[in-house]
């Protein structure tokens, strides 16, 4: 597995939070407040804003609800994969830093290092070998 496939989910996570953050903007808005929505068009002459934003808040749930379970699909993939590795200093690695979502320096305290190179360079090497047997085959 890549470094690009291992991230996926680190990074369905970062979405969900900002697609969380243009929502709760939408519900502020709907309320009556007068936040303003970043994104969005901006539209002259007579509509219904009340409903155009109860529109814009069901899709934006929608989005968040598809986004959350392509993550969990994610989460199942990568701990199968993870779960199939033989070192287990290994597999707390990529747990912690794909799965948990740590820094290196945070993945580095969780496994008694005090240097973020120590892990980082593990990890590294690691993928360069998985990805050399894969090529092999």
């Amino acid at each position: 597995m890549t470094k690009k496939e291992l991230s996926q989910l680190l990074w369905l996570n970062r979405e969900i939070a900002e697609e969380k953050r243009k929502l709760a903007e939408l519900e502020v808005a709907a309320a009556g407040s007068t936040a303003k929505i970043t994104g969005l068009p901006h539209v002259t002459g007579a509509h219904d804003k009340v409903g155009d934003l109860a529109i814009l808040i069901a899709e934006q749930r929608d989005l968040i609800d598809l986004k959350v379970r392509q993550s969990v699909i994610e989460y199942n993939r990568l701990n199968r994969y993870i779960n199939g590795i033989e070192d287990a200093q290994m597999r707390m690695i990529l747990s912690l830093r794909y799965v948990n979502g740590l820094s290196w320096q945070q993945v580095a305290f969780a496994i008694g290092e005090s240097d973020e190179s120590y892990p980082r360079r593990k990890h590294n090497e690691f993928l360069r070998k998985s990805e050399s047997a894969e090529n092999a085959e």
